[in-house]
């Protein structure tokens, strides 16, 4: 889930948990919500990593900065930074709760997204994930935005912001069940196509709660589309449309839905001979590891360059000019293999 929204759910979540009477030791109450709201975006400063080196951040963006197993000790480091920063008036104590239930939520929020969690780090590298929510849902902000306006308007009372956290709740159980029904869907199609024991995921899509990308998984290939489950009738956005609008459109009513078909190492022998030598070198195990759909991009063959490159089903994005996390491994000649990412505009960037 994007920052913001991490830190917006961080202060309402504050409000919500604040106490009737505040007594001496007690934070007061805008400082409690702000304390929640920078708590809640702590753990986002991992993308530090992405500064290092692309692969530190495959390797460390939501790691340790948001494991269940370490929130005891940043719950505890953070609250005593916040000590210091109003200049002791009160222990860390006071603000170790609503640290604790910033970085929580946190945590939730991202579990609830397809990216991973690596909620059991340092101990393990085990990605955890629901994907019943997109990265970047205006659903999901709007609603807690509208808590924090209507909780600022009745300071004298948390129920809006405990409301709030009930209709985010909700929101995530509904998306629970939109994604049963998309995986439903997958499940006839891949029964009417012969692809028994294939298995079958929704993953969730921007702009709406009913926009899933459901792919039907059988060993090495897939097939996938892009489906709205409330639609009718497919959508024809104008050339004066908005970026939300021509989002939205590419995703069809089940009816009318087309199904695509990929594969981890291509169709053709030579291409697959390729990508099986690239796919299983030691040195892209780090894209192995990293990746929830693999598909095989392209391969190119040049004179004396030779490069294939991967991508990951979770990152395509209809309607996005750029499919990120795009990675491969190249050669020159009859050279050895090194990795590489793929950038936006085609160039290759060695990954060290």
């Amino acid at each position: 889930m994007d920052t913001l929204t991490h830190a917006l759910s961080g202060a309402l979540i504050a409000r919500a948990s604040a106490r009737r009477k505040l007594d001496e030791q007690a934070l007061p109450l805008g400082r409690r919500i702000f304390v929640g709201f920078l708590a809640a975006a702590a753990p986002d400063l991992d993308f530090v990593a992405a500064y290092v080196s692309p692969l530190a951040y495959i390797y460390y963006h939501r790691g340790v900065t948001h494991s269940l197993i370490l929130l005891p000790l940043w719950t505890v480091a953070l609250a005593w930074l916040f000590s210091l920063l109003w200049r002791r008036d009160r222990d860390w104590r006071a603000y170790a709760g609503v640290v604790a239930l910033g970085l929580g939520v946190h945590i939730a929020g991202d579990w609830i997204t397809g990216f991973g969690t690596m909620v059991f780090a340092p101990f393990s590298d085990l990605r955890v994930a629901l994907g019943m929510t997109f990265i970047i849902d205006l659903w999901f902000t709007g609603i807690i935005l509208v808590a924090l306006a209507v909780s600022a308007a009745w300071r004298a009372s948390r129920v809006p912001a405990l409301a709030g956290l009930a209709v985010l709740v909700g929101y995530v159980a509904f998306q629970g069940m939109l994604q049963s029904r998309a995986v439903e869907w997958g499940e006839t199609y891949a029964d009417g196509a012969g692809l028994k024991g294939a298995n079958v995921t929704a993953v969730p899509r921007p702009v709406s709660p009913y926009n899933w990308m459901v792919v039907v998984r059988d060993a090495g290939d897939y097939h996938y589309s892009f489906v709205n489950l409330a639609r009718r009738e497919p959508r024809r956005p104008g050339p004066e449309a908005g970026i939300i609008a021509r989002l939205d459109a590419h995703y069809l009513p089940p009816d009318r839905a087309q199904w695509v078909r990929a594969s981890l190492f291509g169709a053709a022998e030579g291409e697959s001979a390729l990508a099986r030598e690239a796919w299983q070198h030691p040195k892209f195990a780090f894209f192995r590891w990293f990746s929830g759909y693999p598909v095989l991009a392209r391969v190119e063959t040049g004179n004396p360059s030779t490069c294939v490159w991967f991508g990951d089903l979770r990152f395509l994005t209809p309607g996005r000019a750029r499919w990120p996390f795009r990675y491969g491994m190249c050669r020159e000649g009859t050279g050895p293999w090194e990795r590489y990412e793929l950038a936006a505009d085609g160039a290759r960037v060695p990954l060290n």
